[in-house]
């Protein structure tokens, strides 16, 4: 509420200024009051979804440098590789005007913020929660590199394709949706929370979460279970899926060997599957492909594969 009020209050001043301003005003996930009065032209990404979502928003040319370890899509590898541990004058040298971060890197790395923005370069933290916020995280997108159509045209594509795939699950009966435990880190045996991005996906291929009591820690996308409360739900989980990436290198077979884990019922009947964390953990189109790559794995006779 108070981000409205400053907001409106801030739309008030400039349309009192009138020619003095006639751009568009965005609040990041810091708190901070962003001016975009021209599309920026010279980005930095240090946010894999940042990346993509640039990419699919046709930036090829506008986009000098990324962070490290990105694969997608394919141009990424094309472009120089920026880090938070980077020194402000190498982001100075690449004559960046806009660096697109998101709220850890605000939190954790506050001088090198500071000192690009000394610099004058324009610093923006963004990270949708939830894939409500996710429209809105695109828009911005859009506001900030002048391809506000496309993003609306992202927003539309993903709706319909989502209605789609929607129209297919509300053909399965209640009594026939697959009860499913969503592991996110195996080490520490936690899950994802209620409202996030992975339980989403997962609902929307007809997944019906079994950890939906799961707390979210720290107002993340990550919930704590334990192997206790997991083992509790043995009797109820058709299918066990853990997504794989950096955030969790699982296996079908270190899922299975987990002392304790051969009473759950997914793990007796081998339904133990893997997905790549980046199309469910990611606020960028390729969710759409977790959506219908766990609808396979769920109801193969009615996703096509």
């Amino acid at each position: 509420m108070k981000r409205i009020v400053i907001y409106m209050l801030l739309l008030t001043l400039f349309r009192v200024a009138g020619a003095a301003f006639a751009g568009s005003i965005i609040i990041d996930k810091s708190g901070n009051t962003v001016l975009v009065q021209k599309p920026f032209t010279r980005i930095i990404s240090l946010y894999g979804a940042h990346t993509e979502n640039l990419f699919s928003l046709g930036l090829d040319e506008e986009i000098i440098g990324v962070s490290k370890n990105e694969a997608y899509p394919p141009k990424a590898l094309t472009k120089a590789v920026f880090s938070y541990h980077d020194d402000a004058e190498k982001f100075l040298a690449a004559h960046a005007d806009l660096v697109l971060i998101r709220p850890m890197i605000g939190l954790g790395y506050r001088s090198l913020v500071k000192k690009l923005k000394d610099a004058g370069i324009t610093v923006v933290s963004l990270q949708p929660r939830d894939v409500h916020e996710m429209y809105d995280y695109w828009k911005a997108l859009g506001t900030l590199t002048g391809r506000e159509d496309q993003a609306t045209k992202m927003i539309k594509g993903f709706q319909a394709r989502l209605s789609a795939v929607r129209s297919v699950v509300e053909t399965i009966p209640k009594k026939q949706q697959k009860r499913v435990y969503f592991e996110a880190i195996h080490s520490k045996m936690k899950t994802f929370a209620p409202t996030s991005m992975a339980i989403f996906v997962l609902e929307a291929a007809g997944g019906v979460n079994v950890a939906d009591d799961a707390v979210s820690i720290r107002g993340t996308n990550i919930a704590a279970y334990g192997k206790e409360h997991i083992l509790s739900h043995a009797d109820e989980i058709d299918v066990y899926l853990a997504q794989n990436g950096t955030m969790n290198h699982a296996t079908i077979m270190g899922i299975k060997e987990e002392g304790g884990f051969k009473a759950i019922k997914a793990v007796k009947n081998d339904q133990v599957y893997i997905i790549n964390e980046m199309t469910v953990s990611r606020p960028t189109l390729r969710l759409l492909e977790g959506i219908c790559e766990i609808g396979k794995i769920l109801y193969p006779d009615r996703f096509v594969r």
